[in-house]
C-alpha cells in the first residue's frame, strides 16, 4: 500500500501523534510519501525523518492509494485541491478543532490507520462545484468541496447578483454576496448565513443569500444537476469570487456559472463515523442549554 501525507500548518503539541503515525506505517507495510508542504511543516517542528519521496511533480501520485490529510477541515479542503480529478481517497486525521471533514480525533489515529490497513473502511463520493468563467482564473483550480461565494469587494454598499437556473430567471438578491454550497459544504458558511443542513449523499446545492437586503429571501435548495449562471451589479466594478479558501477579485464582465464538477472527492469514511455522531457533537444537539 502506498500513503502520502500532506500538512499545512501543524502545532508542536501534536508532535507526538505525528512522530508515532511513521513507525505504525512501516511496521504494516505502507510506503510513505509526503507532499512538500509537510515536508516543511516537519521540519520547522525538529522531527527527524529518513528518507522519503517528496510529491513534487502530478507524475508522483501515481500508485498512490490514500492521502492523509494532517490538519483540519481546512487542510483537507486543500489535499482535495491537490487531488483533483485523481480521485485518490482521503483519511482526515484531526490535529484542530472538531471538524466535520477531518474527523479522525489525535487519540484515534492509530486505530484509523490499523482500520485503513485491514480495509475495513468505505469510501463516500462527495459531489465536488465546477466554476466556469469567461475569463481564467484561480490558476486554473475551479473545482470547490465546500463551495462558491460571490461577495462585495468593499465595506460600503451591497451588489445585485442576478441569478438564474437553467437559463431562467430566479431572483435578484440585493445583498453582501450569495453561497451556492454542495451537501460537504452545507454545514460551513452556508449554515452560519442561515442555510439548511443537507445530508452528505443527497444530490443538491443550496443557493444562500449573504445579509439579504429584503428579509423575505430565503436559501433555496436545487438539484446538482443545475446550471447556475449569474450577473452582478454594483457601485464599484470589482467583487470578489471564491472556491473553499482560495478567492480572487475580478469584474463585472466575467461571465460566471456554476455546476457540479465531473469528477468527485472520495473520503475514507471508518466504521466508528458517522455523520449524525459529529453533527450532535458540534452543534452540541441532545444537551440541555437552559442550565
Amino acid at each position: 500500500m502506498n500513503v502520502a501525507l500532506h500538512g499545512l500548518s501543524l502545532k508542536a503539541e501534536f508532535l507526538p501523534a505525528i512522530r508515532g503515525l511513521f513507525p505504525q506505517l512501516h511496521s504494516l507495510g505502507i510506503e510513505v510519501r509526503l507532499t512538500p508542504a509537510l515536508e516543511n511543516q516537519l521540519q520547522l517542528l525538529g522531527l527527524p525523518l529518513p528518507i522519503y519521496k517528496v510529491l513534487k511533480q502530478q507524475e508522483d501520485y501515481v500508485g498512490l492509494d490514500f492521502v492523509l490529510s494532517i490538519g483540519g477541515d481546512g487542510t483537507l479542503l486543500d489535499t482535495v485541491c491537490l487531488v483533483g480529478s485523481k480521485e485518490i481517497p482521503i483519511l482526515g486525521l484531526n490535529t484542530g478543532r472538531l471538524g466535520f471533514l477531518a474527523t479522525v480525533a489525535t487519540n484515534k489515529i492509530e486505530e484509523a490507520i490499523l482500520h485503513l490497513a485491514k480495509g475495513n473502511y468505505q469510501l463516500e463520493s462527495r459531489t465536488l462545484l465546477a466554476l466556469h468563467s469567461s475569463k481564467k482564473i484561480l490558476n486554473g483550480m475551479n473545482f470547490a468541496l465546500n463551495e462558491f461565494t460571490i461577495h462585495k469587494k468593499d465595506t460600503s454598499s451591497m451588489i445585485t447578483v442576478h441569478t438564474y437556473i437553467d437559463g431562467m430567471y430566479l431572483n435578484s438578491y440585493w445583498s453582501d454576496g450569495l453561497i451556492v454550497a454542495t451537501p460537504t459544504g452545507s454545514t460551513g458558511y452556508s449554515l452560519s448565513c442561515g442555510g439548511p443542513l443537507i445530508t452528505p449523499g443527497a444530490k443538491n446545492f443550496v443557493i444562500t443569500p449573504v445579509s439579504p437586503h429584503n428579509l423575505n429571501v430565503r436559501p433555496i435548495i436545487v438539484s446538482d444537476e443545475s446550471e447556475i449562471s449569474f450577473e452582478i451589479e454594483g457601485r464599484t466594478d470589482k467583487f470578489m469570487i471564491s472556491l473553499d479558501s482560495r478567492s480572487t477579485s475580478i469584474s463585472s464582465e466575467v461571465k460566471l456559472t456554476v455546476k457540479k464538477e465531473a469528477f468527485c472527492a472520495k473520503l475514507v469514511k471508518l466504521p466508528t463515523y458517522h455523520f449524525f455522531d459529529t453533527l450532535r457533537q458540534k452543534l452540541n444537539w441532545g444537551l440541555d442549554m437552559r442550565n
